[in-house]
């Protein structure tokens, strides 16, 4: 023991945390541990097992640390706290450290470190040298243990309003998922997934008017000659043949009950997609390309397309 300083303890243990056996397997005795533990000594066991280099509160970073070394060497954060790491800032209170292991890992959930078994372990992701559930996931496993629809739909909405996740991650997550506590999260997925809908429209409005084309008809079903639908899109201009379609695939489907799944193409149609958070984050690249689009659908002759409003908004 003698030839261990703390200094050395701590350079080998990232956040002064660390197992029991290792420590024993760098030859400090069980007895040495113990003691060290007791009363007023140097360290404390917040979780049997674990040792923490103080005897002071641990610090979140050494509760995180702990519930980790408690679940073992392919644990990964997630919930609550893994949304916070991840940049996340609307959250509830969370005491207890949420951990993922796999399916067939032996541990058990011991006080404030909940031990989560799973078939779907994800490929943790480093954030600050922690390893940390994919922010998707991390806001399905916390929205699963909460009950507060309110809360749930602050997590959620700041995560994706903000561009940290797209609702298309989040279902998919949530398809894998148990079903147990899916209630709340399938309900604030939906509301959230609209509203990037809506939002992405107004921002394609305020593209247009800053792009100097003319303005457009907004929001209409295209036909061919015969009568057949090609698809909804958001803007089109009849005297060009140019339509713009906001690309939802990986956002949500926003569906009149006449829209196609895929973009409308032939009949001699220059289509633009554009993804919402495209034109949230680079207006300018957007007034570009519809701009360069529009010249080149002027040079053609206009297609035989007729445009009218979906029969739900007649």
């Amino acid at each position: 023991m003698r030839s261990l300083r703390p200094e050395m303890l701590e350079d080998l243990f990232p956040d002064g945390v660390a197992a029991r056996a290792d420590l024993v397997a760098l030859g400090i005795s069980h007895a040495s541990i113990s003691r060290r533990c007791r009363g007023n000594g140097p360290w404390q066991r917040p979780i049997p097992g674990v040792i923490v280099f103080t005897n002071r509160e641990p610090t979140a970073r050494q509760l995180f640390r702990a519930a980790l070394t408690h679940a073992g060497p392919d644990a990964m954060l997630t919930g609550v706290h893994a949304a916070r790491l991840h940049g996340v800032r609307n959250l509830p209170a969370e005491p207890r450290v949420h951990t993922l292991i796999p399916h067939k890992s032996k541990v058990a959930t011991w006080g404030f470190a909940i031990a989560e078994r799973t078939i779907h372990l994800p490929d943790a992701v480093d954030v600050g040298g922690l390893p940390v559930a994919p922010l998707a996931r991390a806001l399905i496993d916390a929205s699963r243990r909460m009950d507060n629809l309110t809360s749930v739909r602050a997590m959620i909405a700041d995560a994706v309003y903000r561009g940290l996740c797209d609702p298309l991650d989040l279902r998919k997550e949530l398809a894998q998922a148990s079903t147990i506590g899916s209630a709340l999260p399938r309900l604030v997925i939906q509301e959230v997934s609209n509203g990037v809908h809506d939002a992405a429209e107004r921002w394609l409005r305020e593209v247009l008017e800053k792009s100097g084309l003319p303005q457009p008809d907004w929001d209409v079903v295209l036909e061919n000659e015969s009568g057949e639908v090609l698809g909804s899109v958001q803007a089109w201009w009849p005297a060009v043949g140019l339509a713009v379609q906001l690309d939802m695939t990986e956002v949500a489907v926003h569906s009149t009950g006449e829209d196609k799944d895929s973009p409308p193409t032939g009949e001699g149609l220059l289509l633009v997609r554009l993804h919402p958070f495209t034109l949230r984050d680079q207006p300018l690249s957007v007034i570009r390309e519809l701009r360069a689009a529009y010249q080149s659908a002027a040079q053609r002759p206009p297609p035989r397309i007729s445009a009218r409003r979906p029969r739900s908004a007649a």
